[in-house]
């Protein structure tokens, strides 16, 4: 069975397992989510209708404390694995899995930033505090992951998804997310040889005009590409004279064209 006192002796596996060290995830649970879940149980609790037969609290307790909770919904989300699996894991039935993560998962959102869509459909912003809504700060931040897949059989396929970067085989996932970790838009999986920026050419969001779309190097080159388009690219420039050889990391910011 997985537990946080078993999975905290392996901090490797902790940070792998939940994307946190196991000093993040104590300063979380002791100083955000321990003072909030009494305040969240009683508003979940006060939801259902006043003539109830029974008092606020009662019926079946929850197996798992508060802490190994959270912990179940780190790992459910950071390796993005089945109800089935997560069950297994700790020693639950899929029914418990999906109660225990819907009751507390509003309280998590409050103190961690856990990746979620926005919406399901495409949506036209049509106002200043629509914008807003999904791009806090106006900004937008664009990347590309690659997932390795198994050695494909054909000789043509391996050549297609073989990944310079990765020295093996992929694909790859363009995906663009606000500064909340909100993912407003993700394309359809590529070919792991093709380039960011070839990607992005023919499966770009289109983001409201005073929105700055925040990119790395693997895009240069959509300044003139898309002039009509707000961007941030990283530039690299010597430092002084004591350390030549390291170079210091800025943001290009490109305005746009009129």
């Amino acid at each position: 069975m997985l537990s946080y006192e078993r999975l905290s002796k392996k901090p490797i596996l902790f940070k792998s397992f939940t994307g946190l060290a196991v000093q993040e995830f104590d300063d979380i649970y002791d100083k955000q989510i321990v003072k909030r879940y009494e305040k969240h149980e009683i508003q979940r609790l006060s939801k259902r209708k006043e003539d109830r037969e029974r008092k606020a609290g009662a019926g079946r307790h929850f197996k798992l404390d508060i802490k190994n909770r959270f912990l179940m919904l780190l790992v459910y989300y950071r390796l993005y694995i089945t109800y089935t699996l997560t069950g297994f894991l700790f020693d639950l039935d899929q029914s418990n899995i999906c109660r225990d993560i819907q009751k507390i998962v509003g309280l998590i959102r409050k103190c961690v930033p856990i990746p979620q869509k926005t919406y399901n459909i495409t949506k036209r912003l049509q106002t200043p505090e629509e914008v807003e809504q999904y791009f806090p700060g106006l900004l937008a931040f664009i990347d590309s992951t690659e997932q390795q897949i198994p050695r494909p059989v054909d000789k043509d396929r391996r050549k297609m998804y073989y990944s310079g970067k990765k020295k093996r085989h992929t694909v790859k996932n363009q995906i663009m997310v606000n500064n909340r970790g909100y993912i407003l838009h993700k394309a359809n999986h590529k070919k792991g040889r093709r380039h960011d920026h070839d990607i992005y050419k023919t499966n770009h969001p289109v983001t409201p005009t005073q929105v700055v779309n925040v990119v790395d190097l693997g895009y240069l080159g959509i300044e003139t590409d898309f002039p009509e388009h707000l961007s941030a690219l990283p530039c690299k420039r010597k430092e002084t004279k004591i350390c030549p050889k390291k170079k210091k990391i800025t943001t290009k910011f490109i305005p746009k064209r009129e």
